[in-house]
């Protein structure tokens, strides 16, 4: 696993590479990207505060007939809107479930690339603790060896005073 370099962090494919805003929008694109994909939605919004508002103006005035005539029109415009949206919704449900997909996957990738991490961090401290217990090892070992040089040395040394004492 050393030399396997970083780790790719392009997208996976998909049917929406041409557009790579797709996937990183904030709140204000989003809305721009929904109005373009569904203009007939805030068109149709616009109608029924259109005819709210006239309804208003015609109960202020008194004008009963043009009061309901504006209440209709509050309908029709509800409808149409409410027709937009099911029919959108229908045509769009597919590009959602692929971005439901695709942000599934997205965190799958993230949690497989944190769990790599930790796994590399483990291997690395296993790999820190292996080589720290090696120079301990072979410190230990350093000093039994020069105990046991020390030792020796002193039985030459208490040899050869005894040979020089006692002569040979």
């Amino acid at each position: 696993m050393a030399g396997l370099g970083p780790p790719n962090s392009a997208p996976l494919p998909s049917s929406f590479d041409e557009n790579a805003d797709f996937y990183n929008e904030n709140t204000l694109d989003k809305i721009w990207r929904r109005f373009r994909e569904e203009p007939l939605i805030p068109f149709g919004c616009g109608l029924t505060v259109w005819a709210i508002v006239g309804a208003t103006r015609s109960m202020r005035k008194g004008d009963h007939k043009m009061t309901n005539l504006y209440f209709r029109r509050r309908l029709y415009a509800q409808s149409f809107t409410i027709a937009v949206l099911v029919i959108g919704n229908l045509y769009w449900q597919k590009d959602r479930v692929k971005r439901k997909d695709y942000e599934k996957m997205q965190a799958e990738k993230d949690r497989k690339d944190k769990r790599d991490r930790w796994l590399k961090e483990l291997e690395m401290r296993d790999e820190e603790d292996k080589a720290w217990k090696d120079r301990l090892a072979k410190k230990t070992r350093g000093v039994g060896q020069e105990a046991r040089g020390v030792t020796e040395m002193v039985a030459e040394k208490t040899k050869e005073i005894k040979d020089q004492t006692f002569g040979k």
